[in-house]
C-alpha cells in the first residue's frame, strides 16, 4: 500500500520526514469524535427532559430564555471547542486522532499552538457543508498534502504518528550516566520542540542524512549553550537525548 511521505526542511536546515494521514484515517478520527460528540448530546439531551419532567413548564418554549440560551451556549461549546481544546491540550489529537494513530501539526513540522487549533476548526462548518465534510473531502482530494480548508487558514497538516517502535527507540541512552548538562535551563521551547521532533521522526530518515541532522542541531545547541565539545558525549544523537532528558527533569521542579 502507498504511503503518501512529506519532507520538511526547517529554519535550522534539519530534514523531517512524515506520512501524510489519508482521507480514511481522518473519516475514523471524525466517526469517533462524532460519536463522542453525540452521547454528549444524548446526555444532555436527557437531563433536559428529566429537568422537564419536574417543572411546571412542560414546553422548552416555556422556559425563561436565558435557560434556552444556556443550552445553546453549551451545544456550541461543545461543536466548536470539542476540536480547538483537545488539540490544545493534546498536541494536535483528539480521541478519535488518537484512536486512528494521527496527529495534526504545522506545516513547518512543529507542535501546533492554541492559535493553529482555533482557526483550523473555526473553518469546520464550512468544510462539512452540505454534509459529511463534503468540501472538505473535495479539497482534500485536490491537493496533494491532503489539506482541507481549515488547514489552508491554519498553516497544519495532518499527519501518521511515530510508529510503536520509533516511541520504544525514541531515547536510547542509558539511565545512568556520566554527562549532566546544567545548561539544558537555558534550552527555548522551540529548541525542544525541535530536538524532540527530530529524536521521534530519526527512523524514517535516512542513516546519512540523520546523521548529518543530529551534528547540525548539536553544534547549533552546544555553541549557543557553551557546551565544549569535549564536555558531550561522542554521539551526537545521545548528546540531544540527554539534554531533553534534562530539560524534561527541570522542568518538573520550576
Amino acid at each position: 500500500m502507498a504511503t503518501d511521505k512529506l519532507i520538511i526542511d526547517t529554519p535550522e536546515q534539519v530534514h523531517l520526514e512524515f506520512v501524510l494521514a489519508d482521507i480514511g484515517s481522518r473519516f475514523m478520527a471524525a466517526l469517533l469524535d462524532w460519536l463522542i460528540q453525540f452521547v454528549f448530546y444524548l446526555v444532555l439531551f436527557l437531563i433536559a427532559l428529566f429537568a422537564l419532567s419536574f417543572s411546571p413548564a412542560r414546553e422548552f418554549s416555556q422556559y425563561p430564555v436565558w435557560l434556552e440560551a444556556i443550552l445553546i451556549f453549551v451545544i456550541f461549546c461543545m461543536y466548536w471547542g470539542y476540536y480547538a481544546a483537545f488539540e490544545v491540550f493534546w498536541k494536535g489529537q483528539t480521541p478519535g486522532k488518537r484512536w486512528a494513530g494521527i496527529r495534526v501539526i504545522k506545516d513547518s513540522g512543529r507542535p501546533i499552538n492554541a492559535f493553529e487549533a482555533i482557526a483550523r476548526n473555526l473553518v469546520r462548518i464550512v468544510d462539512y457543508f452540505p454534509g459529511m465534510y463534503g468540501v472538505g473531502v473535495v479539497v482534500m482530494l485536490l491537493n496533494s498534502k491532503n489539506r482541507r480548508l481549515g488547514d489552508f487558514v491554519a498553516g497544519t497538516l495532518v499527519v501518521q504518528e511515530s510508529s510503536a517502535r520509533e516511541a520504544e527507540l525514541f531515547f536510547n541512552t542509558a539511565k545512568n550516566t556520566d554527562f549532566s548538562f546544567h545548561q539544558a535551563a537555558g534550552l527555548t521551547l522551540q529548541e525542544v520542540e525541535l530536538m524532540e521532533t527530530f529524536l521521534a521522526r530519526r527512523l524514517d530518515i535516512p542513516a546519512d542524512i540523520r546523521q548529518q541532522n543530529a551534528a547540525r542541531i548539536s553544534y547549533r545547541i552546544a555553541t549557543r549553550l557553551g557546551i565544549p565539545r569535549e564536555s558531550r558525549p561522542a554521539d551526537n544523537e545521545d548528546f540531544l537525548e540527554l539534554m531533553v532528558k534534562e530539560f524534561r527533569n527541570r522542568a518538573k521542579y520550576r
